[in-house]
């Protein structure tokens, strides 16, 4: 899955092939989820697995980075990796399900759907004026949506200002009566694009704003002509995987881990 770390590569991030796996690396911003190792592919022995692994450790070291690690299912060597990274002192922060789109027509069929009263749907691409106007907004609902600290909302207004710098990130912003209510982002390159961000504040849940926004975002994706679109939904949010089911979407056997070194 190194096509997603150069989805992420947007906004000055780095992007580098190690050979056995792919860095993304943000010199500005040490938050993990933005610098990690993707889909390594190590030696099947003790011996080099751990020159593998103490290596990996040196470089996240030398970036000033805390060692993070995400295997994806049916690209992890060796296939018991996540035991090894536990047993090796990383903790597992979170597993997520990879779910991929089978058959657009379910979310082509709701994007076109009227919309309730008071509700009203914007898409934003590169940095314009308008969407310079709703990157607050936007900010404002993944905040709320994923509950992240105050001090860390600008970050996210940044982020999104950054990430559409490039030809990359599509955003689909939802709001309520003019209140920002429910976003969706996606990524498209080369014919494949990744849903993520998909997020509602409390307030307005429960009226399947997040399930719209996903689905202009998913019908958006396959009018751009994408040939495979594919989301991660956390393991325990069995609302949203029906919801992505609902929607066409279908799960990936095996689990994306969250492997983070903290010592």
């Amino acid at each position: 899955m190194g096509n997603e770390a150069r989805l992420h590569a947007t906004g000055g991030r780095e992007l580098r092939d190690l050979g056995d796996g792919i860095l993304l690396l943000d010199r500005r911003d040490a938050e993990p989820y933005w610098n990690r190792l993707v889909a390594p592919e190590w030696p099947e022995d003790r011996a080099g697995f751990a020159r593998a692994v103490d290596n990996t450790i040196t470089i996240f070291a030398t970036l000033g980075r805390l060692a993070h690690i995400w295997p994806y299912p049916g690209r992890n060597q060796p296939r018991d990796i996540v035991d090894r990274l536990v047993r090796a002192g990383f903790d597992n922060m979170g597993s997520d399900h990879l779910m991929v789109l089978g058959d657009p027509g379910p979310a082509v069929r709701r994007a076109v759907q009227p919309l309730a009263n008071g509700v009203t749907v914007e898409r934003f691409h590169r940095v314009t004026a308008a969407s310079l106007d709703a990157a607050p907004s936007i900010a404002r609902v993944l905040a709320e949506a994923f509950a992240v600290d105050d001090e860390r909302r600008s970050s996210i207004e940044l982020e999104t200002v950054g990430s559409l710098e490039g030809s990359v990130l599509h955003v689909v912003l939802v709001r309520v009566d003019g209140q920002p209510a429910a976003v969706a982002k996606r990524s498209t390159m080369d014919g494949i694009s990744y849903l993520s961000s998909i997020g509602t504040r409390p307030r307005f849940r429960r009226r399947g704003l997040g399930g719209l926004a996903t689905a202009i975002a998913t019908a958006d994706a396959a009018e751009a002509g994408s040939t495979w679109t594919y989301l991660k939904v956390d393991i325990r949010n069995l609302d949203a995987q029906r919801l992505y089911a609902a929607l066409g979407y279908a799960r990936v056997p095996g689990q994306v881990d969250d492997l983070l070194l903290r010592r």
